[in-house]
């Protein structure tokens, strides 16, 4: 009689789908830990305003804000006195 060999599953290098889960939850709080340390370093390298240009800044914004809401504000002005003009055609 003839032996039968046992059949052997192929690896194929690559791990299963719970052992790479495990490994991901095992390493997420590293991986987290170290997205904070590297925000931390970036925001140390950043170039803060002082206070006078932060103010500066700051005018600027709202000057344009408020010159935008006065153009935006006349087209609307405009767009509705044609339309009542072409209704009352």
């Amino acid at each position: 009689m003839s032996e039968k060999k046992p059949v052997e599953k192929k690896q194929t290098g690559k791990p299963s789908f719970f052992t790479r889960a495990k490994n991901w939850i095992k390493a997420l709080p590293k991986r987290i830990a170290n997205s904070f340390k590297n925000m931390v370093a970036e925001l140390k390298k950043v170039s803060w305003p002082s206070k006078k240009e932060l103010i500066n800044y700051s005018v600027v914004v709202v000057v344009f804000l408020v010159a935008m809401a006065i153009v935006v504000g006349l087209l609307d002005m405009g767009s509705s006195f044609l339309i009542k003009q072409l209704i009352n055609l």
